[in-house]
């Protein structure tokens, strides 16, 4: 009698060509796929580089767009909110529009009507700028000298410089003037257009989907960004709403002239990162050195606004945000420098929202693995379906 279980342990479990089959098959796929992976990220470097000239040179197609999308994000909970109360749809959609209208124009007026008061008095502030700087260069004399010296040192060229007249800015104004309405109004009418539709889309979204997984990741999708983005930019509307009652109050305090304007300004500037709060140092310093009666005293608003903005930034605003809206400082401020390339001082305001919504998005599709694709791993990973894997594994026998 044959020993039970010799001959199945005397039989190979596979062949040997059939196991190198199986590894040359593998490592084709590992090539191709990372060929196709290199594509893709070739492609995507590509877009990233071009996108920019599309999009400044058609601005006046996508620039509204792209608004008119962050309004319906940040507007579509306001009127969700109206039609739960039993408002009709599209009378929900157009008071949204109206009340963020409103807040628009309340607070601009709030900040441009003390504006032209004081743009009378610019020629006043320039003299006292000036004497101010007068006073500086007398202290800072010897700077001055050392600096003459150097320059004969090295030799200077006899070089004229000829300065060519640009247009003033009244003239760049009118210019830009009808562009700047044409947009404007494009960005509204799509804004209530998108807001009014959005049930119908997200209807779309949900039940559009050829699977069930992929309706559930394309709501996931469409609410996170949803959420994020209008939570973001609320709270943030709170936090800086704080900072300019605060230094509304305390350019009252100090006896500088239209401090609501100067709460304004704080407010609507401290939405830009990083650049905004340094406009903002910078003209409290010109306005203090025109309006005081010495460079010490000149100085003060702009050190105490700095004093609360570091305050602000650093203890109020990363303990109400909290982890969720924690983003790179690096990624804010290449999507500051990417956009404001691209719109200019309107790209500057839309760098954030946008950033949030591409990281909502790229945190449930997957973010680019770049780092570890230039040492041999994949591009983009795959959970769901290793976990979908590992779950209809079958279990071991016995």
């Amino acid at each position: 009698m044959s020993e039970p279980g010799g001959e199945a342990e005397r039989r190979p479990d596979k062949p040997p060509s059939a196991t190198g089959g199986s590894k040359k098959r593998t490592l084709l796929a590992e090539q191709e796929l990372r060929l196709l992976s290199t594509l893709v990220l070739l492609l995507g470097v590509g877009l990233f580089l071009a996108l920019p000239f599309v999009l400044s040179i058609g601005s006046v197609v996508f620039l509204p767009v792209t608004a008119a999308v962050l309004l319906t994000v940040l507007l579509a909970p306001l009127a969700d909110r109206l039609s739960s109360w039993g408002v009709p749809n599209t009378l929900a959609s157009v008071l949204a529009l109206v009340i963020f209208v409103a807040i628009v124009v309340l607070a601009f007026s709030a900040i441009l009507q003390p504006a032209f008061s004081l743009f009378d008095r610019l020629p006043e502030l320039i003299e006292q700028i000036g004497s101010r700087y007068r006073e500086m260069q007398e202290e800072f004399a010897w700077l001055a000298n050392a600096n003459e010296r150097l320059a004969d040192l090295v030799g200077g060229s006899g070089a004229t410089e000829v300065t060519l007249a640009g247009p003033s800015v009244f003239q760049q104004v009118a210019i830009s003037a009808p562009v700047l309405l044409l947009e404007v109004m494009l960005t509204f009418l799509m804004a209530f257009f998108m807001v009014e539709a959005r049930g119908r889309l997200r209807r779309n979204i949900l039940f559009g989907r050829t699977s069930f997984g992929t309706s559930v990741k394309a709501a996931r999708v469409l609410r996170e960004v949803q959420d994020r983005v209008a939570a973001y930019i609320l709270t943030v509307a709170w936090i800086n709403l704080g900072v300019g009652i605060v230094v509304a109050l305390g350019a009252w305090a100090m006896g500088l002239p239209a401090p609501i304007m100067w709460g304004g300004l704080a407010t609507l500037l401290n939405f830009i990162p990083y650049v905004g709060p340094l406009a903002m140092t910078g003209l409290l310093v010109l306005f203090g050195l025109g309006t005081a009666d010495s460079v010490f005293l000149g100085m003060i608003p702009a050190v105490a606004y700095i004093t609360l903005h570091v305050f602000e930034a650093n203890a109020i605003t990363p303990a109400i945000l909290g982890r969720r809206f924690t983003m790179n400082p690096v990624m804010i401020l290449l999507a500051f420098s990417y956009f404001t390339w691209i719109w200019g001082a309107i790209g500057a305001l839309l760098s954030v929202p946008l950033l949030l919504m591409l990281t909502a998005f790229f945190d449930h599709v997957g973010r680019p693995n770049l780092l570890g694709f230039i040492f041999g791993e994949p591009l983009f990973q795959t959970p769901l379906i290793e976990e979908a894997d590992e779950t209809h594994t079958p279990p071991p026998n016995g």
